[in-house]
This record gives structure tokens, C-alpha cells and sequence, in this order.
């Protein structure tokens, strides 16, 4: 498992993660929290390469406010 970073924000029913590093996952890798929970799914990376922002797609029962400021991980 690797660490996605700290969700930051929602927009446009996304969850935007603030990666800690340069690496980040593949788009559609499957996304959980701390509790192993599924989130969703990696759908776009964007933003400097030194620390891009992640963009995921939260499953249909993620209310998405509920996101923010919650750490995720890549699976």
C-alpha cells in the first residue's frame, strides 16, 4: 500500500489529494482510507511534479464533504 496524501478539497464531485512526494499512483487505482475502507478510484494527476495533486472519483456511498482533511492510500 502507498500513501496517496491528505485530501485538501472537494471539486466537481472529486476529492483533490496533496501527494507528499513525486511519486503517485496509476489512474484507476483503487483508493482506501486509514480504516482500509474503499473510496474510489485515482482518476487524474495534475498539478508540479515535485508534489501533484491526485484526483479521485469517490465510490456512490462516499459523501464526499466528509473527505476533507482525511489521509488516503493507494491499494
Amino acid at each position: 500500500m502507498q500513501r496517496l496524501g491528505q485530501v485538501v478539497r472537494t471539486a466537481q464531485g472529486l476529492a483533490i489529494v496533496r501527494s507528499p512526494s513525486e511519486e503517485y499512483p496509476d489512474i484507476g487505482t483503487m483508493v482506501v482510507d486509514e480504516g482500509l475502507t474503499t473510496v474510489g478510484r485515482v482518476v487524474d494527476v495534475f498539478g508540479p511534479v515535485s508534489k501533484p495533486y491526485v484526483a479521485v472519483s469517490p465510490d456512490d456511498e462516499t459523501p464526499l464533504p466528509t473527505l476533507v482533511g482525511a489521509k488516503l492510500y493507494a491499494r
